[in-house]
This record gives structure tokens, sequence and C-alpha cells, in this order.
């Protein structure tokens, strides 16, 4: 019973955030758009929201949940599949509300500026699950101007002979930078892949302090 009045609840929810956002006439200006979206968070309407940064290696997407950071991706491919997925995995209340993310885009400024060498935003895990949750929690923990590797992060992570696995992990990371993937490398330093692109993770690894020759 109480499981269906939270179903019930939800439902009105998302009908409210519905109906508000037909009001919205085509084309509106967008101080119309930004007052919806304080009105729909203040209202209780947004479960995820996310805004678009530029950072010197392109602009990302930076998306919050009440827990905290849930999804910091690069977008220069489109935001859609990003959206979809958050819409799919964590609800379907996702808003554009850069308001809410302050802290998250002052500490990449920070970082990108060299004055930041650790995040202290919370970190929502909810699309981080099994063996790769497990690759990502070692990996958070390698500390700035450090470096690790494939073999030793699949010990770690219970898998010794899973550097495979581990390198495919670390490729679903949905939060790079901040779980700092890059600071995984081969064994011999080998600079290994990317989900950003190697040129993006050398840049990372030198901004750090760590050559790459």
């Amino acid at each position: 019973m109480a499981d269906e009045r939270e179903r019930e609840r939800e439902r009105e929810r998302d009908t409210e955030l519905e109906r508000a956002l037909g009001e919205v006439a085509p084309g509106p200006p967008p101080s119309l758009l930004d007052e919806l979206a304080r009105r729909a968070d203040r209202e209780g309407l947004v479960d995820v929201a996310y805004a678009v940064h530029d950072t010197p290696l392109g602009p990302v997407m930076v998306a919050a949940t009440g827990e905290g950071l849930v999804m910091l991706s690069y977008v220069a491919e489109g935001l859609e599949p990003r959206l979809e997925r958050l819409a799919r995995e964590v609800s379907p209340r996702v808003l554009e509300l850069p308001s809410r993310l302050d802290r998250e885009r002052r500490e990449l400024d920070e970082y990108f500026a060299g004055r930041r060498r650790r995040f202290d935003v919370p970190i929502d895990w909810r699309l981080i699950r099994g063996f790769t949750r497990a690759v990502l929690e070692r990996t958070a923990a390698i500390p700035f101007g450090g470096h690790s590797t494939y073999g030793a992060i699949a010990a770690e992570a219970g898998s010794p002979r899973g550097s495979r696995a581990t390198g495919n992990a670390l490729g679903s990371n949905p939060i790079p930078i901040v779980i700092p993937c890059h600071r995984v490398l081969r064994s011999g330093g080998a600079i290994g892949g990317y989900t950003g692109g190697v040129e993006r993770k050398r840049f990372l690894l030198d901004l750090e302090g760590h050559p790459t020759g």
C-alpha cells in the first residue's frame, strides 16, 4: 500500500512538471525558460539538474541529483544520449538548471586553473554498479599527481587477471576528471586509452605534473 501511494505521488509530480512545461509557448524568451526552471526547482519537480560548462577540453555536461554529482560527460557529439540515460536510469525529471550546479562548476574551474588538487563535491554512484564500481572506487582514491596501472586496479578490485575488464570499466566511467580514470596507465608507463580520447588524457596528466613524453 505504501509503495502504491509513493507511485501515485510520483505520477502526480510528473503531471505537474508536464503541466508547467506545457504553459510555455513556442519560442519563449530565455528569461521565461529560466523562471520555469526555477519554479520547477522550488516545487520539488527536478530530480536531476544539469548544465553545459565550458572547459579547456571542450564543453562538458555536469549533472547532479540531491545526493551528488551523477554525471560529467564530454558532449562534443551531443547531449541527447546522456539525457536519455539519466531519464532512463535515474529519473525522467531532468531539467537544465545551472544554478543547482554552481559548486561543481566552480570546482572544475579551480582544477583547470591549477588551484584545486582534490574535488570535494559528493558523488551519486547510482550509475556505477558491480565490478565497475569496485574499479572506480579504487580509481577515485588515486591522488592528484599520482597514477596506477590497469593491473594494479584490477587486483585491488578483486580480479587480478581482469586488466581488460578494468579497462572496459574505466572506459564507461560516467564521471571522468572527478573520478580520475586518466590516472590509470598501462604497465611500463604507456598512456593507454581514455573515454574522452588520448589527447584529453595527456592534457590532464600534464596539468597534474605527470609528464607523458
